[in-house]
């Protein structure tokens, strides 16, 4: 994992996106643990609260749930649920973006089909 604290967007967010990588990747597998807060916080030199704060937006989405007295593990199903969220966003950001702009600039469906193909063949 790496985080670039000079980044615009808050820590706990880039640590939850991280340890979402971690997962989808199998780093951390489905019913495996993920480390500890602390462990985290030491690692990272952050503040214990900020790394809770971004283990806690996995929990709230299911994608992590504690173990009373053993730490955090990755939930069963986490990395479809993940990967679905990834392919949403991914979406939202790219995909709305790149049919505006191509509306803009009068390109036809067939033409970015086409674009599509040449920079997956690249």
């Amino acid at each position: 994992m790496e985080l670039r604290f000079e980044e615009e967007r808050p820590i706990f967010l880039q640590l939850a996106e991280q340890l979402e990588d971690g997962i989808l990747s199998g780093a951390f597998p489905e019913e495996s643990q993920i480390p500890s807060t602390t462990e985290i916080s030491v690692r990272f030199k952050m503040n214990p609260a900020t790394a809770l704060k971004g283990i806690n937006l996995l929990v709230d989405d299911g994608i992590i749930y504690k173990k009373r007295g053993l730490g955090m593990f990755v939930s069963e199903g986490a990395v479809e649920k993940l990967s679905d969220k990834r392919k949403e966003q991914f979406f939202e950001r790219f995909v709305c973006s790149m049919i505006e702009e191509a509306r803009r600039l009068g390109i036809s469906e067939s033409d970015m089909i086409g674009m599509i193909r040449r920079g997956c063949a690249s």
